[in-house]
């Protein structure tokens, strides 16, 4: 499940299934939990089996679909690495864990920890540096967006290999197919410029239904 927007505060909250079916989709002004609670609760009301759940990193999303696995998109964990350090990082340390993040959705869950902590143990006192400013006297981090950066890895990592940790439910890794949708959708809709939003719904609608889960 993600959410995609196609201008301020008209975004649409899609559900889909690994098979390829939208089962569910929503108009939404903001990507919330609630939204996608509502979407859950829809689909089991439909007495849609859930097996699991392929989502982004959204604070407080975790915690409220913890009665299903929950796998992170690796490919949004990654695009939350890169915002913090850039895509081309000139710190040696940011390289090297810009490396490591290439492995993500390559590798299994023990070689990726492996090589994230071997990273840390090199690095820790290099991202917990600390200056004080002389004039307010507060303390900051030198490095603080390269610290950002591994906090988010080290605040995800339960969630990043569920696909691992239950291979029986053949849980993807990333929202890739979904992904896919939005920019085929987009696509289609930037050869109608000029629509106007209920007519744009209109469209969405019906690039969507033809798959809607019976």
């Amino acid at each position: 499940m993600d959410t995609t927007y196609f201008g301020r505060n008209f975004g649409v909250m899609v559900f889909k299934s690994t098979k390829g079916q939208y089962l569910y989709w929503q108009f939404v002004k903001y990507e919330t939990i609630a939204g996608y609670v509502n979407g859950i609760d829809y689909l089991k009301a439909q007495g849609i089996k859930i097996k699991g759940i392929v989502c982004d990193g959204r604070k407080g999303l975790f915690n409220a679909l913890k009665e299903f696995p929950v796998q992170m998109c690796q490919f949004h964990q990654i695009a939350i690495v890169t915002r913090y350090i850039t895509r081309n990082p000139k710190l040696q340390a940011s390289i090297e864990l810009k490396n490591i993040m290439h492995l993500l959705p390559q590798t299994d869950k023990e070689s990726f920890f492996g090589a994230l902590d071997d990273w840390h143990n090199k690095w820790e006192d290099y991202i917990n540096e600390r200056a004080v400013n002389p004039q307010t006297r507060k303390g900051r981090y030198v490095h603080k967006r390269l610290r950002s950066a591994y906090k988010s890895l080290e605040r995800n990592k339960g969630y990043l290999f569920t696909w691992y940790d239950h291979l029986t439910l053949d849980i993807p890794n990333t929202n890739n197919h979904l992904e896919g949708t939005f920019t085929d959708l987009k696509n289609k809709l930037r050869n109608h410029n000029g629509l106007s939003r209920n007519r744009k719904e209109k469209f969405i609608n019906g690039f969507l239904r033809h798959q809607l889960l019976e």
